[in-house]
């Protein structure tokens, strides 16, 4: 297997399992990962970054009802602004950060919606951490995914994967397990909101 599709992949498996990843190499030379050593050959290969004492990690501190409290206006005003399902931002949003505006994925997005520079450079978004940037980019970004492929689950698959994988598979949810992951993910909080 390539090392930068290796590097990816564990970097995924990181991102959505948020722990630290182990390598093996066996004599015939296979390539073997898992999130904890299964034996001593297993090296440590990605260690997830920890949070800094004082900083609660996302779900710490404040409950999430009161962390989706506090932005629970902004969001309703942001979905009718942009004729969006709000239960549906409140979905991406509680998957995406759990409602933290200062949430920092190991992949570099930002914010409530978790939105990558690049993207939120396309809707002019200059401060992600800025909760009613982000989340009027994130709203922007998921309303033009929606018209883009018609369907909740393929938006939701190329705001996740991007609008080239979902394109790449026939306009279809990618075979990225993270990917269905998050979708699944995401229509279950749409679906059965709590």
């Amino acid at each position: 297997m390539d090392r930068r599709l290796c590097v990816a992949v564990a970097l995924a498996w990181m991102a959505a399992a948020e722990a630290d990843i182990y390598k093996y190499v066996d004599a015939r030379g296979r390539v073997y990962y898992a999130d904890e050593p299964k034996h001593a050959g297993y090296r440590l290969f990605i260690r997830t970054p920890r949070p800094r004492a004082g900083k609660p990690r996302i779900g710490g501190g404040a409950s999430l009802a009161k962390r989706r409290a506090r932005y629970d206006a902004l969001i309703d005003r942001t979905a009718r602004k942009y004729g969006l399902d709000p239960q549906l931002l409140h979905a991406v949003i509680r998957a995406e950060s759990a409602y933290d505006p200062g949430a920092v994925s190991p992949k570099g997005a930002v914010g409530l919606m978790q939105l990558l520079p690049a993207t939120a450079r396309r809707y002019g978004v200059v401060d992600l951490r800025d909760p009613k940037a982000n989340l009027e980019a994130g709203a922007r970004y998921l309303k033009d995914l929606l018209k883009q492929f018609g369907d909740v689950k393929l938006a939701l698959a190329a705001y996740n994967a991007g609008e080239a994988a979902v394109q790449k598979y026939g306009n279809r949810v990618p075979p990225y397990r993270e990917t269905r992951r998050y979708v699944a993910r995401v229509m279950q909080f749409y679906e059965s909101p709590s």
